[in-house]
């Protein structure tokens, strides 16, 4: 293994909270945490966190407040909704409502699918992505193909065999598994063809790679702050606004409505509105555009993921009993997440060590993806959380060196061996 350099983030504005974190070992003592779990949830970014400082003495009530802080509030509120269409490169005429996160994002466009719309969506997806749609919608789930070519031929051939109607095809930018990058812009041109929409499941690309709705020609995105360095509880989803104008609203109340009296109640026309009610997480929604405004040298960021991921990649290949997952192989390109198995250790047992022994922090479940796991496993036993079947994730981003890299090779070569 090559020495040690253990360089600083990429710039020093986009420092993540918490960054060497002392953290108790079992043998005594503490060490500085290695994070290797972003992928699950990243670390807030110091400019996340500011704009939250900013933003506190002023919160407010959004939209129907007279006083000076509820139109600041509201100002900054809506001023999010631009910050966030221009990360994803989407239309001005795009809607963005603000969710909880990527799971409650999908769940709302598939609860504003007209009726007899035709799903299309591969096994591999997480569930945020794979299981909303089995209410009222006609869903035909495809098996994990065998190339990136694989993938746009099956999506073309089934939605070429939908029935007549509206029709979508699902599909993730980048795997919450495996990390490799799905052929978006392919997928996109296939659904022209055969006249569907496509909706795509951004939340582990978007952290580690530009993404552009218009170039892509995408008609939904959805993603979540909590994997984008602000974990404030805010997501969303950003698309054509026909589908959500025309559906009922995802939650009644305060905020839906244009007007209710004894007889009836008018529904916002503005999508936005219509679909949430209630008063919005705010702060949440201020540190997602936030961490949009603040990752924007993508080209530093994706070179010093690239260094990273070659570093981890490489050390594991070369630990006896040690496997990489991969659903296309070696060439495949990905972002910074590797999940991998150890011969004849369990899971959850590794993870529970690297944590208590070495101060790493990993996951080990199926990664709410069981579907995808079972196929990479070819075992369909055990659960999410742990047991035969299972597997290991590491995951890094903003604030990840060559040391926490190293440190984890180090800890599974002892404890594979």
């Amino acid at each position: 293994m090559s020495a040690v350099i253990d360089l600083p983030p990429v710039r020093s504005a986009l420092r993540v909270v918490g960054e060497d974190v002392p953290v108790p070992v079992s043998a005594g003592g503490t060490v500085p945490y290695s994070n290797l779990d972003y992928a699950a949830s990243a670390p807030c970014l110091e400019a996340v966190r500011n704009a939250i400082d900013t933003a506190l003495p002023y919160y407010s009530s959004v939209h129907r407040g007279a006083g000076y802080a509820s139109q600041v509030t509201t100002d900054r509120y809506e001023q999010a909704r631009d910050t966030v269409r221009n990360f994803v490169g989407a239309w001005k005429r795009d809607a963005v409502v603000f969710t909880r996160n990527t799971t409650d994002a999908m769940n709302l466009l598939a609860h504003a699918l007209p009726p007899g719309t035709t799903v299309v969506v591969f096994e591999t997806e997480h569930h945020a992505s794979l299981l909303p749609w089995q209410r009222g919608s006609r869903v035909v789930r495809l098996p994990a193909p065998g190339s990136p070519a694989e993938a746009v031929a099956a999506a073309g051939e089934a939605l070429r065999s939908a029935p007549a109607g509206p029709r979508l095809l699902v599909v993730t930018a980048a795997s919450n598994v495996t990390g490799e990058l799905w052929p978006v812009a392919e997928l996109s041109h296939v659904a022209r063809e055969h006249g569907a929409r496509i909706a795509v499941d951004a939340a582990q690309a978007v952290p580690h790679r530009p993404f552009d709705m218009t170039a892509l020609d995408v008609d939904y995105v959805a993603f979540s702050g909590h994997k984008l360095y602000a974990p404030f509880g805010a997501g969303c989803l950003v698309g054509r606004a026909d589908w959500l104008r025309a559906a009922e609203p995802y939650l009644l109340g305060g905020g839906a409505t244009a007007g209710v009296d004894e007889a009836q109640v008018r529904w916002s026309a503005d999508p936005q509105q219509r679909h949430e009610a209630g008063t919005p997480n705010v702060l949440g929604v201020v540190a997602l555009a936030a961490a949009c405004e603040a990752l924007t040298d993508w080209d530093a960021l994706v070179a010093t993921e690239e260094r990273l991921l070659n570093r981890l990649r490489d050390g594991l290949a070369a630990i006896p009993g040690v496997r990489e997952l991969s659903l296309w192989g070696e060439p495949s390109p990905r972002v910074g997440i590797v999940s991998f198995v150890v011969e004849g250790r369990d899971s959850r047992a590794i993870a529970v060590e690297l944590s208590d022994r070495y101060g790493i922090g990993v996951r080990d479940g199926k990664f709410c993806a069981h579907p995808f796991l079972r196929r990479l496993l070819a075992d369909g036993s055990g659960d999410c959380q742990g047991g035969e079947g299972t597997a290991l994730r590491a995951s890094f981003g903003i604030g990840t060196t060559e040391r926490h890299i190293d440190r984890l090779l180090t800890a599974l070569r002892r404890l594979a061996g």
